[in-house]
């Protein structure tokens, strides 16, 4: 029998959690809803879901905090969605700076819903066609860090790992597999969420933020992934590849 993801939806909006639910079990989805922070964590406790679904605006525990409680925890990996208010901008940024994968702006056709959450699945299972690597793990050295791919892990030089979040993961990816290359936000949008940008979208300038930040890059005079006005971003170092072998 053909495996079935597993799908949370966390929302107070019954309609919204009755509405969505019925549609993605109607396209092979297997889902679970919750009303609030509650319910969410009790579920979590006694099961696994491939991807959670998790609303901004909600009473008590709203969807940032849950957000931040998810990727602190041992959910850190878990895939998620948020959906936010059209005129909530900030809680969009703050959303992806915490480690949501994507977010969706309400109101919203179950469609495109649909297309995002597969959309963010087949991310998370496997590189993009450009990013596959060979059954081998790798090193890839670049300055004073390494990236071991098998591991996902980003290495100082001491060799302590830094941890990276899935968004974060996939975009030094797309640098390292184009180094000393000026990418477009559009061409980094496109490769590591499989969208396009849309009008004032900010995620790529906040994930770079973010990878910076992991690098202990200076934001003013970053030596790794340096800014190019009008263009992109481009990473400036070369990159050594090192085949690593079970």
């Amino acid at each position: 029998m053909e495996h079935a993801d597993h799908i949370l939806i966390v929302d107070d909006d019954r309609e919204i959690r009755e509405l969505v639910s019925s549609y993605l079990k109607k396209n092979g989805l297997r889902v679970t809803v919750a009303a609030d922070g509650r319910q969410m964590r009790s579920f979590l406790e006694a099961d696994r879901v491939d991807l959670i679904v998790l609303d901004v605006m909600m009473p008590g525990d709203d969807g940032l905090v849950l957000c931040r409680e998810l990727r602190a925890g041992k959910h850190k990996a878990t895939p998620i969605l948020m959906l936010t208010a059209r005129s909530d901008e900030t809680d969009r940024i703050i959303g992806l700076e915490m480690g949501a994968d994507d977010y969706l702006i309400k109101p919203f056709a179950a469609r495109e819903l649909l297309a995002r959450i597969n959309a963010i699945l087949r991310r998370t299972r496997m590189l993009p066609p450009n990013l596959q690597v060979t059954e081998v793990g790798q090193l890839l050295t670049f300055g004073a860090w390494q990236l071991d791919t098998t591991m996902r892990h980003l290495l100082d030089q001491d060799g302590t790992a830094v941890a990276l979040s899935g968004a974060e993961y996939r975009l030094l990816r797309v640098f390292l597999d184009h180094p000393q290359r000026v990418l477009s936000r559009d061409q980094l949008l496109n490769l590591t969420q499989g969208r396009e940008a849309e009008l004032f979208d900010r995620s790529i300038d906040l994930l770079v933020s973010r990878l910076r930040q992991r690098l202990r890059d200076d934001a003013r005079e970053p030596a790794y992934i340096k800014t190019v006005r009008a263009e992109g971003y481009v990473l400036a170092m070369p990159v050594e590849i090192t085949t690593v072998r079970p």
